[in-house]
């Protein structure tokens, strides 16, 4: 069974990462969703990681605030794609988490999305989309949906759109 496994460091995560969660389950993608910290719980992790890996997991992505280790705990633990999702707060608002995600070494890559509930959502199509690429009928769904969005952005200008 393939599905995306979607990993917090922290509950106080879960109100953004819920949007990652709900954008799987409108497209038909299984997910899980854990907590578990690279700090505070690593053997948790580890575990984690090499259970859902062996079960099916084919994307993790990693949500994390302030050092963020999250996802490189896991990149360093599996060689099936990782997407980390920084998470605001601590002294900088999130920023020490951004770079903490994206400065990864060489040869131990995270994909990294935006903070916050677009990040959340990113995070589930950037999922979606690694799936796809081996699940034609994924595929077509993903397109299907981005054919929607133009077609909202053209209702929505031609309600105030004026032209000369």
């Amino acid at each position: 069974m393939k599905f995306v496994s979607i990993i917090m460091g922290s509950k106080s995560d879960y109100g953004i990462m819920k949007n990652c969660a709900d954008t799987l389950e409108r497209f038909g993608v299984l997910h899980e969703m854990i907590v578990s910290s690279a700090h505070r719980s690593p053997e948790r992790t580890h575990n984690y990681v090499k259970n859902a890996e062996a079960q099916g997991a084919r994307v993790f992505i990693a949500a994390a605030g302030m050092a963020a280790h999250l996802a490189g705990v896991i990149a360093s633990l599996t060689t099936k794609p990782v997407i980390g999702v920084p998470m605001k707060g601590g002294a900088m608002d999130g920023m020490d988490a951004m770079l903490s995600t994206v400065q990864m070494p060489a040869g131990m890559p995270v994909a990294t999305v935006a903070m916050g509930k677009a990040g959340a959502i990113n995070s589930a199509y950037l999922a979606m989309q690694i799936l796809a690429l081996q699940d034609d009928e994924l595929n077509i769904k993903l397109q299907e949906d981005r054919i929607m969005k133009a077609k909202k952005v053209e209702n929505d200008s031609n309600e105030i759109e004026i032209r000369i």
